[in-house]
């Protein structure tokens, strides 16, 4: 009967120890699962970094010249009044006008060439994400909400907005009011 008993200790330690060792293999197994995981998501995150300081070296090159072609806007637009306010007729001034000429379409050429583009709107519908509406004006001619004038062109860099077009507007003509007379 001792050895019955001492038998039965044995196969409960072993069971017991079975179990145990079952247990701890799955707790290991868990804390695998678990380190593959944030492992995986390390990798993840690692490569979402790298995609965005990729993405923000690009922009970088791509809009490095913002503010300096912004700086340079006023040049043109100093350029295109006085070619505007000049007479090619006056004798006086045409050799100055084929200068003033030459200058703004090198200076043109050259921002195109580093993807800056003019946005003169003149004649389209008005844009608010590319135009900056100075005034509306009543137009029987023009459909409403469409570009009258344009004091500034705008410009987009890369087709990123570096300055909104400024404008005017349209606007459907008002109703002729009636004078005092018709009302009575």
């Amino acid at each position: 009967m001792a050895d019955e008993q001492l038998n039965e200790k044995d196969l409960n330690a072993e069971e017991t120890g079975a179990v145990e060792i079952g247990a701890r293999v799955q707790e290991l197994e868990e804390q695998l699962a678990a380190a593959k995981d944030q492992s995986l998501r390390a990798v993840a995150d690692l490569q979402n970094v790298r995609r965005r300081a990729e993405q923000d070296v690009e922009k970088a090159h791509k809009f490095a010249l913002e503010k300096f072609a912004g700086d340079l806007l006023p040049v043109i637009d100093s350029l295109e009044l006085a070619l505007a306010h000049s007479s090619a007729e006056d004798e006086h001034v045409k050799k100055i006008r084929e200068g003033v000429e030459l200058t703004l379409k090198m200076f043109q050429d050259t921002l195109k060439r580093y993807n800056l583009e003019a946005i003169d709107p003149h004649g389209q519908p008005f844009n608010a994400e590319h135009h900056q509406a100075m005034a509306m004006q009543e137009s029987a001619e023009a459909e409403p909400n469409s570009v009258l004038n344009v004091f500034q062109k705008g410009y987009l860099l890369n087709g990123r907005l570096l300055r909104p077009a400024m404008v005017v507007v349209s606007k459907a003509p008002s109703a002729p009011q009636p004078s005092i007379d018709e009302k009575a």
